[in-house]
């Protein structure tokens, strides 16, 4: 039996599909269907240098990576590579030949700086280590029994202060943009982040087919947004939120507790049963808000970090 790896057909319906279900597989946590990793390909910035590459053994998808250059970033040269295998195709060399491909593939475009995440297990950060790369940041997966769990109640917003939805911006969304813009770049990252490029924004973040604009909610002060909870579903009963922040001119208000909580009430009278998230471990507050709502932590992923030669 032969692994091979090679570029994701996007083409190929068999393709997204295999792609998705390893990532689902590998990563319960994170929404994933085979929409939404076309999308991520046929949407991605030219300067990302986004390749998306599968593991094939004998005509099966056994193992995905993504990988590109961190094109928004201030600092040139920084890469990523995030790689998934199936649980039950482990062992077959297929991680260590997508890693290798996917390094080819960022010293190409002049990558200097890689960084990978990889699941917070012994074998996975072996794995990790054994290849060069060193542990660096943590960041949790948070998941909430949204059909069984309490929710606290809702509050009603202070004077001032009106909740209303990504979907009342559909005329004109670029508020929403800028506010994901500055939240974005005082997220605790290895990687700094400097996102000013609308039209990039529009086609990734806003048009994509995970990000549900009637779900995601937006505390507006004065017309403008001053908080949000952007949510994402999958097309079932899995709701995320894949960011939530406040403008730096209105933090300490509880802004971003108000606007997912109204968002996690209107996911549940949706019918969603499950609700996903994501922390920097050293994000204390937005841990202590998530704990509040009930996220118990689920899985931890560690950033490694490699430097080429």
């Amino acid at each position: 039996m032969t692994v091979i790896v090679r570029d994701l057909r996007t083409e190929d319906p068999e393709d997204a599909e295999g792609f998705s279900h390893i990532r689902r597989l590998a990563l319960p946590y994170m929404l994933s269907t085979p929409e939404s990793v076309l999308h991520d390909v046929t949407h991605a910035h030219p300067d990302a240098h986004f390749r998306p590459l599968v593991a094939e053994e004998d005509g099966e998808l056994i193992g995905t990576a993504h990988t590109g250059v961190v094109y928004d970033s201030p600092q040139p040269g920084q890469g990523y590579l995030n790689v998934y295998v199936h649980p039950q195709r482990r062992g077959r060399g297929a991680g260590s030949l997508l890693v290798r491909t996917a390094e080819e593939h960022l010293a190409e475009v002049s990558a200097k700086k890689l960084f990978a995440w990889v699941l917070d297990e012994p074998a996975n950060r072996s794995f990790a280590e054994r290849r060069g790369y060193g542990a660096s940041r943590s960041a949790h997966f948070l998941r909430l029994d949204l059909a069984n769990n309490p929710l606290p109640p809702r509050r009603e917003p202070p004077a001032g202060v009106e909740l209303r939805t990504a979907a009342d911006f559909a005329d004109d969304p670029r508020p929403l943009f800028e506010l994901d813009a500055e939240t974005l770049a005082d997220e605790p990252s290895d990687i700094a982040h400097e996102f000013t490029d609308y039209e990039a924004w529009l086609k990734e973040t806003w048009h994509h087919p995970l990000l549900s604009h009637e779900l995601t909610s937006v505390a507006v002060v004065d017309g403008r947004p001053a908080a949000f909870s952007a949510a994402r579903t999958d097309g079932g009963t899995r709701y995320g939120t894949v960011m939530t922040g406040t403008a730096r001119a209105h933090r300490g208000r509880g802004l971003a507790k108000l606007a997912k909580a109204d968002s996690l009430h209107r996911a549940r009278a949706a019918g969603f049963t499950e609700a996903f998230t994501g922390n920097d471990s050293g994000n204390g507050p937005m841990l202590a808000i998530n704990k509040w709502f009930g996220y118990e932590i689920c899985a931890t992923e560690v950033q490694h970090v490699r430097e080429l030669g």
